[in-house]
């Protein structure tokens, strides 16, 4: 059986993108060369790998197989060549991470700022996700690590956490908003105007169930990117929420107003985040991911990004 990396990386496309034509796309190659790839690799094979009088195009259960196996060999590759080139001292190489929507506001870009000025030759490729889907694809290997709400994985002897600070959050609104002048509103009143948040993580949805009394509670704008949600906040009476030292400040420019809710103790354990990063366990991280983390880490304990934290917009 002979099969290469290529064909492996065209069948992986081929199983994302579920279409040929996509597939051939993703990779760029003509829809012709790419159908011959994958026509190889099943005949080296010997069985088909899709089947192809589904319309999704689904992976086989020998495709199935294949692909699992595909990514570890594809990611293995790829962090071999990478580690090869580091410690030849060029400084260069492919680092893929992912990270979850509120720690993508503000702290992990600016920790790519700095990374890419330490590593001009490096390319970095990072994924926003929740940290379902983050955790599904670093067990695929298509990560080394990622950076997202810690507490489903701080127990499980598979990963490795390394917390950051807890991020506080807060209920905000626009300057002008009918409650942006008030120095407490009660729970009644900050529910009365829709929201639009995002109860995806645990404590968030906890907080919104106690305020309002509803274990079905859902908001009226619900979406992940926190950027799209101050738009919406910004241009309407919808309040939101956002957590400290988000980015989403340094472009409201002042035109969010954190709001104090009464019923809401300001040390309650559920107002904090517990982000983190995460990694495979007994897995050796690239040198290139050892120092995008220890830039992360830096970042994080230092001082010098408070500047944009909430509470200078605080009434």
């Amino acid at each position: 059986m002979h099969i290469d990396l290529r064909q492996l990386r065209h069948f992986i496309a081929l199983a994302e993108q579920r279409s040929f034509v996509a597939g051939a796309q993703a990779v760029n190659l003509s829809q012709s060369a790419f159908s011959r790839s994958i026509q190889a690799l099943e005949h080296s094979v010997g069985c088909p790998l899709v089947d192809r009088g589904r319309k999704d195009l689904a992976p086989t259960k020998q495709g199935q197989v294949l692909l699992e196996h595909a990514r570890r060999l594809v990611s293995g590759a790829r962090q071999m060549a990478n580690e090869i080139s580091q410690f030849n001292g060029l400084e260069a190489g492919e680092l893929q991470f992912g990270c979850g929507p509120a720690p993508a506001s503000g702290l992990v870009p600016r920790a790519i700022g700095r990374f890419i000025g330490r590593y001009p030759k490096a390319r970095v490729q990072f994924q926003v996700d929740d940290w379902q889907s983050l955790s599904k694809r670093l067990l695929n290997e298509e990560f080394e690590f990622f950076v997202a709400d810690t507490r489903h994985f701080e127990a499980d002897p598979a990963y490795v956490t390394q917390r950051l600070r807890p991020r506080k959050w807060y209920f905000c609104c626009r300057a002008g908003h009918p409650l942006a002048n008030r120095s407490s509103v009660s729970a009644a009143e900050l529910l009365s105007y829709p929201q639009a948040i995002t109860i995806r993580p645990p404590n968030l949805r906890k907080v919104l169930v106690q305020l309002s009394g509803r274990p079905d509670y859902a908001p009226n704008v619900e979406c992940e990117s926190p950027f799209s949600l101050m738009s919406v906040v910004l241009s309407s009476d919808a309040i939101g929420i956002c957590g400290a030292y988000s980015d989403v400040f340094l472009y409201a420019k002042g035109d969010l107003v954190r709001l104090h809710v009464d019923e809401l103790a300001e040390d309650q354990d559920a107002l904090y985040t517990r982000y983190g990063i995460v990694s495979r366990a007994a897995v050796r991280l690239s040198p290139l991911a050892q120092a995008m983390i220890e830039q992360i880490k830096e970042l994080d304990n230092s001082d010098d990004h408070d500047v944009c934290g909430l509470e200078n917009f605080a009434i």
